[in-house]
């Protein structure tokens, strides 16, 4: 090999180049399957030109690095053929039900009819069929601003001055210019599946997921999720908390005192809600079950739920499931080999049963107690309930039916928790509520088990494959959705994440992701957390919790 020749691995074989090529040029037969590509770990577009030793792999729909690009193209494709097919509106993307998009429309814009449907859905396919070539151009933070405002995108000129860099990365397509923060196919022709339809007064698009093997999931209608996120979104517009450069304005002109306690208070309020509604029932209910997905706080919020309950005079007592866990040596074991302690069959689900019913009729019994070191049960603590005292379980499957089967439905109030975010970059641009979740994760990880960020993502696929198959289902089964997210929390969890994040090799398969996390985080001005009171939920994951030892 001479000086000016390098190698590229590609599809299990080694050749010399002594020019740049792109990716893109690699690829024999059919190029649009493809969506982006690893470069040496580092996730990169398919017009990315090669110039140097590296190996390539491609990505599909079905891979998880991929679809984050897939999402942001569609994204793209769809405000352009807003733009062509209604030019007067204005609308505004977020993620919603069924794994999905929303489109809405703001301002005046009048309801979504069938026949406006069918307008953009053949303006999409046209944009698509065309298959125009989607070529990056760099303007400077000046020249960006000057475009936003000849253009209407306001929303977009608001987040420039947060941004460290000194340019815009825009993306150019048959003469319409934007940028989603994200990278980007070579062309409209790799998209090629997506699914619209009318849902209340916007557009639900579904698109595929690499979670279904890179096809478009099933709809499913969630109106209680649904609800959820609609009055997480009717409350970041009333305190103007709805996007990364309002919170940041929170906290450079109310200060950080003022937003924090703005944020708590709203939690409390909710608490005061729920507090109110397990009161309106107290002689019936038993047992309070809580569940929610990775990282949504539970532990602090069910304190926080029992301190709410002692104030209105509910007595309660906390009951660990994860002291019901069969013996290490007999856990049922995942698709990896290793045991699956998040399967439901990891629980002796008759013994819970059995004693939630016998301390619901008032009998005296003896708690397991799960010794982890041990692997198995040993005998725990002995009580019984008062009159009227009532339960506390929390855990993935505190809102399964075979869980608590033996209690009656209306002796059991269930709360799902999770952070509903409803924040964006702009209008165009939503943050994933995954991520949200992704980053606290991390962050605890690294506080309380001394784990890398690395250690964390490497096995959060996992804890996502459980989610679904175990979480998301039984959320419309709730009776109560706390929504856990704090809008200051990410200038918070910035100061915490950023360091481990960029500890991260680029050379690391988990590089990609990292990036990713950064890319958002940046954004967000920094707060300290010496304010952050101590019962807060955001304390569960950055520390000193006034709960740590309860």
């Amino acid at each position: 090999m001479t000086a000016n020749t390098f190698k590229i691995t590609f599809n299990g074989q080694t050749k010399e180049y002594d020019h740049k090529i792109k990716i893109l040029d690699l690829i024999k037969g059919d190029r649009h399957q493809y969506i982006n590509a690893s470069v040496n770990n580092r996730l990169r577009e398919l017009n990315y030109e090669i110039f140097y030793d590296c190996e390539v792999e491609l990505f599909t729909k079905k891979d998880y690095l991929a679809i984050k690009t897939y999402e942001t193209t569609l994204r793209y494709i769809i405000a352009m053929a807003c733009s062509i097919a209604f030019p007067e509106y204005r609308i505004k993307f977020s993620y919603n039900i069924s794994r999905s998009i929303f489109i809405s429309f703001l301002g005046d814009a009048k309801s979504f009819t069938s026949d406006d449907l069918d307008l953009l859905n053949k303006t999409i396919k046209e944009i698509i069929n065309k298959d125009y070539p989607l070529v990056r151009k760099i303007y400077s933070n000046e020249e960006a601003e000057k475009i936003y405002r000849e253009r209407g995108f306001l929303d977009k000129i608001e987040i420039l001055k947060y941004r460290p860099e000194k340019t815009v990365h825009f993306y150019e397509c048959n003469g319409y210019l934007n940028y989603m923060y994200g990278h980007m196919v070579p062309s409209t022709g790799h998209i090629s599946d997506y699914k619209l339809r009318i849902f209340g007064k916007g557009i639900l698009v579904q698109y595929p997921r690499s979670e279904e093997g890179g096809k478009i999931p099933p709809f499913e209608d969630a109106p209680v999720y649904g609800k959820t996120l609609k009055e997480s979104y009717l409350w970041a517009k009333l305190v103007k908390s709805d996007s990364i450069a309002s919170i940041n304005k929170h906290v450079e002109k109310d200060g950080a005192i003022d937003f924090i306690n703005l944020c708590e208070q709203h939690h409390n309020n909710m608490l005061a809600e729920l507090g109110n509604k397990i009161k309106t029932n107290s002689d019936e209910i038993k047992l309070i079950c809580i569940a929610g997905p990775s990282s949504s706080g539970k532990t602090t919020f069910a304190n926080r739920l029992r301190i709410e309950l002692l104030s209105i005079g509910i007595k309660t007592t906390r009951i660990s499931i994860d002291d019901y866990y069969i013996d290490k040596d007999k856990t049922p074991l995942g698709d990896d080999g290793k045991p699956d302690l998040e399967c439901l069959e990891a629980l002796d689900i008759e013994l819970f049963n059995k004693n939630m019913l016998d301390l619901i009729n008032g009998k005296q019994i003896t708690l397991p107690h799960f010794d982890f070191q041990l692997g198995k049960r040993v005998p725990g603590r002995t009580i019984k309930l008062d009159e009227d005292e009532i339960i506390i379980i929390e855990g993935i499957h505190a809102l399964n039916e075979k869980l608590t089967s033996l209690i009656a439905k209306h002796q059991k109030f269930k709360i799902f928790i999770a952070p509903q975010a409803q924040i964006n970059i702009d209008n165009h641009t939503p943050i994933s509520l995954t991520d949200l979740r992704l980053l606290r994760r991390i962050v605890r990880d690294y506080q309380f088990r001394n784990s890398s960020a690395e250690e964390t993502m490497e096995m959060w696929p996992s804890v996502r494959k459980g989610e679904f198959k175990w979480i998301y289902k039984t959320q419309e089964n709730a009776d109560f959705v706390f929504n856990s997210l704090l809008p200051y929390e990410m200038c918070v969890m910035k100061i915490y994440a950023m360091p481990l994040l960029k500890k991260i090799d680029d050379n690391s398969p988990h590089f990609p992701l990292a990036n990713r996390l950064i890319k958002f985080l940046k954004f967000f001005v920094d707060l300290d957390s010496k304010w952050v009171p101590c019962n807060s939920i955001l304390r569960e994951f950055i520390g000193n919790s006034c709960f740590k030892d309860v």
